[in-house]
């Protein structure tokens, strides 16, 4: 009986044992299946708000305020107009090649026939330079062993010519800024004026370019147009030229009929084809703004020329068989020649290259300043000098230039004139 009573209770202990046992596996089943679910709900929730966060970034990007957009947009335009380079052009190197580089071509070429040329080497220093007039001040000082004509404040400077501005010329000259810093007032402006008139103000008809020596903020400067009285047009000069007007630079300007164009240091930044009123005759420099403290805000011109333009030397020289231009400069006293005559010696070097067999002589002339003998040799040291740069700058075979000197024997005008000086003081080019 015990026995039996053992063998029916082990009984019903594997029973349960082996029922608990499935209990807990069906139990575990359920407990992966309930954990798979929460994993992949889990997933589902996080890949959403991943997605939602992307979506958010692309299409409901933070708006930015205006005062930063407006920020943004003058940083960026700042950036692509700058001449002469800024502290964030390191910093943005990364980004240019995805960027278009804008290439702009220096195709200034000054003019052949002189009208005006000053570069105040017979001025005395401490005086007001003898070819010109101001209803202000200024004087010749010495910078560097040169001789530089500095404009004062509040002032109209005018070059003493007894001729009339024609349609096409250009004008260009040395600049020099001295003691600019960040207390140089916005206001400070070098303004080149071309008038109706040879007096001291505006008069009716005139324009100009206002260039600003401001170093604290991109002051720009500005264009006007007044035609009888009555202003035409007026906009700023949207580029900011700090760095490149800091210091000695170079104005180029050339002037065909109503267009006006300005350079400063090879980098264009006016071309208004409709500037130039009716009826201009003179061009003036004027300054304002200027702090009057000698140390600071100074400002120097040097190498000034007007010269008229509208000759095309290549087809003169070909057709004709000979050239004279006084485009052709040189340093006072040497035959180093100076940076501007480029253009015309490019035309003889071209005109040479389309005939392969052409020979030229190259005569060089001055005029009758100074000891003849000095003379005479300088104008066959300067011969020398422009068969050198044909030779090296074109190719040209040097066998086919003969140069020859004539000092100021042969004048072509009254050497009593500044004008009739500038007219003598040439280089000719005779085809053989």
């Amino acid at each position: 009986m015990k026995i039996l009573k053992k063998t029916i209770l082990v009984s019903l202990l594997l029973m349960g044992t082996m029922s608990h046992a499935q209990i807990w596996k069906k139990l575990g089943k359920k407990a992966e299946k309930a954990a798979e679910r929460t994993i992949e709900r889990r997933v589902e929730r996080e890949t959403e708000k991943s997605t939602n966060r992307t979506l958010d970034t692309l299409i409901e990007a933070p708006k930015k305020s205006k005062r930063e957009k407006r920020g943004n947009r003058k940083k960026n335009r700042d950036k692509e107009f700058s001449i002469g380079g800024t502290s964030s052009d390191s910093e943005n190197s990364s980004n240019t090649k995805s960027r278009p580089q804008v290439h702009s071509n220096f195709d200034f070429k000054a003019g052949d026939v002189v009208l005006f040329e000053d570069n105040f080497s017979k001025d005395n220093i401490g005086d007001f330079p003898a070819e010109w007039d101001t209803n202000g001040s200024g004087e010749i000082v010495m910078i560097d062993g040169e001789k530089w004509f500095r404009l004062a404040n509040k002032s109209m400077f005018l070059p003493m010519t007894s001729q009339k501005l024609p349609e096409n010329y250009t004008i260009d000259f040395d600049l020099l800024t001295t003691g600019l810093d960040n207390k140089t007032s916005s206001q400070a402006m070098l303004t080149l004026f071309l008038s109706n008139n040879n007096k001291y103000d505006k008069g009716k008809n005139w324009c100009m370019v206002e260039l600003s020596p401001c170093q604290f903020i991109d002051s720009r400067g500005s264009i006007e147009k007044v035609n009888n009285g009555s202003r035409e047009m007026r906009n700023e000069i949207d580029k900011d030229y700090r760095n490149s007007i800091k210091g000695a630079s170079k104005i180029s300007i050339e002037v065909n009929k109503t267009r006006m164009r300005v350079w400063l240091n090879e980098n264009k930044i006016v071309d208004t084809p409709r500037l130039v009123p009716d009826g201009i005759t003179n061009f003036k420099i004027g300054t304002r703004g200027l702090r009057d403290d000698r140390n600071f805000d100074e400002i120097h011109i040097n190498n000034f020329r007007i010269a008229k333009t509208g000759q095309d030397h290549r087809s003169k020289l070909l057709t004709e068989g000979k050239l004279s231009t006084n485009a052709i400069l040189f340093n006072t006293g040497s035959a180093t020649i100076k940076s501007g005559s480029e253009a015309i010696l490019k035309e003889v070097g071209e005109a040479m290259q389309s005939v392969p067999d052409m020979r030229i002589l190259i005569i060089g002339h001055t005029d009758s300043d100074g000891n003849l003998v000095k003379n005479q040799k300088l104008s066959e040291e300067r011969a020398k000098s422009v068969r050198s740069a044909l030779v090296t700058k074109f190719g040209i075979n040097s066998a086919r230039i003969q140069t020859e000197g004539k000092g100021a024997s042969n004048p072509i005008a009254d050497n009593s004139s500044a004008t009739g000086k500038e007219q003598n003081r040439r280089v000719e080019f005779l085809k053989l």
